[in-house]
């Protein structure tokens, strides 16, 4: 895989995929050794930087571009689905407001998918944190680089 493994060490790699705060497809970039061997290659964002991968993604760029091109645009099209949406989730309170628990991604993904929207947990973007009381709040889903929609939670207490 990537043939420099020293600690604190940079490696060269090709970007395969968008990455947030990284590059773009077909980047080249320096990267910390271990997060290019663990994370990035791996997980199909990217290869190491030698001859051969450097041909053989020039090979590949047009079929990689349209990819990403439609994978864009179908982003393009859930944000025009889910923007602007509301969602209602009911959940036990005290009395003056304060969730018993807290409602996080994964409960806000899974409230969407009852509602008939496919929404991965991943996509549900909270900087502040779970919600712990109840009130209307707006979150941001990040659907792919670039590409955010944003929804409407209302959280009421539960009868």
């Amino acid at each position: 895989m990537l043939a420099n493994y020293e600690r604190n060490t940079q490696v060269e790699i090709i970007l395969l995929k968008n990455v947030t705060n990284l590059g773009a497809l077909g980047d080249k970039v320096k990267v910390r050794s271990g997060y290019g061997r663990n994370y990035l290659v791996p997980g199909g964002f990217a290869v190491p930087a030698t001859p051969e991968n450097l041909k053989a993604f020039e090979e590949r760029r047009a079929e990689l571009e349209r990819a990403a091109a439609e994978a864009k645009a179908a982003a393009e099209a859930r944000k025009t689905q889910l923007d602007g949406m509301s969602l209602t989730i009911a959940r036990k309170a005290g009395e003056e407001g304060r969730l018993f628990g807290s409602v996080g991604t994964a409960d806000i993904a899974s409230a969407m998918t009852e509602s008939g929207t496919a929404l991965d947990k991943s996509e549900v973007r909270l900087p502040s944190g779970p919600f712990r009381a109840t009130g209307e709040y707006e979150v941001v889903l990040h659907l792919y680089a670039e590409v955010d929609a944003t929804i409407k939670i209302d959280i009421v207490p539960e009868d």
